[in-house]
């Protein structure tokens, strides 16, 4: 299993006389890439367990439209944050960061490393490098973004932090209302860009384990392939069984995500399953290039390519 990754990262995983903290190892990348497949044949190989980090396979409620990885593709390897949560709970970044650094401190106790991965860049940044300390805001200026989000849709928004704060319009999904109503939310509440609250410069070293990134991808219309087959597989399982068994719960933050947004459109009445279908595939792949931008801003990340 020594080609699972190339020798030059594989060489950073060794204990070093000079710095003797545990490794976590971050494996990142875009959807259907195959980060689950790879982590597991490393948790394996070094005997490890995984901690997950993305931010909709925390709930028990969703399954298919996740991709969460089944008892069998996992093989045994015990995956932290899988299920941990009921759809019915507020998760943020900060939260899920001090929860799995509690848990990477025990792990830590017995293995020397330990494996994060997920698509969610903010979640696993948060666990890596820590989040900017953000000032609070009045729930009056939370409740009326989110009133006007009901009642104005999304672009609505967006529109609003194009031209509030150009770099975080930039950087935030704009399929995210969580993110954009964040980003406005400060806004409003200081008068200053949400940008600006952001530091510069390298993250400080973590005390508790030593960071070793890596960011997996493919070439584009590989990667684009295995995106439209996962979306045959998800509806194949019954994704729209899923997300009809949803709709209690779809203002919930999760749930403004690809993957159950276009299935909410055709149980709207809004398209046909055959629009529907087109968009859960586009929509995938245009998520996928986000995720793939969000990690080329981080310098230490090593990119491997899977063939």
């Amino acid at each position: 299993m020594a080609d699972l990754l190339p020798p030059s990262i594989l060489a950073q995983l060794a204990p070093t006389p000079t710095d003797p903290r545990p490794v976590l190892l971050t494996i990142a990348g875009p959807t259907a890439v195959g980060k689950t497949a790879l982590c597991v044949q490393l948790a394996h190989q070094f005997r490890t367990e995984i901690v997950s980090a993305d931010s909709r396979q925390f709930f028990r409620e969703l399954s298919i439209g996740t991709a969460k990885p089944t008892p069998e593709e996992m093989q045994g390897v015990p995956h932290h944050f899988i299920d941990s949560h009921g759809i019915s709970e507020d998760y943020s970044a900060g939260r899920f960061a001090a929860d799995a650094l509690a848990v990477l401190e025990k792990l830590f106790q017995r293995h020397p490393l330990v494996i994060l991965t997920g698509g969610s860049g903010l979640y696993v940044q948060a666990v890596t490098d820590g989040l900017d300390e953000l000032p609070s805001v009045p729930p009056e200026v939370r409740a009326q973004l989110h009133t006007e989000l009901a009642a104005h849709g999304l672009p609505h928004l967006v529109a609003e932090l194009a031209q509030t704060d150009p770099v975080a319009h930039a950087r935030i999904d704009p399929q995210n209302p969580q993110r954009v109503v964040r980003a406005l939310e400060i806004t409003r509440a200081t008068g200053r860009p949400f940008s600006s609250f952001h530091t510069s410069g390298p993250p400080p070293e973590n005390p508790l384990f030593r960071n070793v990134k890596v960011a997996l991808t493919r070439e584009r219309e590989a990667l684009y392939q295995r995106i439209n087959l996962r979306v045959e597989h998800m509806l194949a399982a019954g994704l729209l069984e899923e997300v009809r068994g949803l709709l209690p719960y779809r203002h919930h933050h999760a749930l403004q995500t690809v993957g159950y947004q276009e299935i909410f459109g055709y149980l709207d009445g809004d398209y046909d399953w055959a629009e529907a279908v087109r968009l859960l595939q586009r929509n995938t792949r245009r998520y996928a290039k986000r995720q793939l931008t969000w990690l080329r801003r981080d310098p230490a990340y090593q990119w491997v390519e899977l063939g």
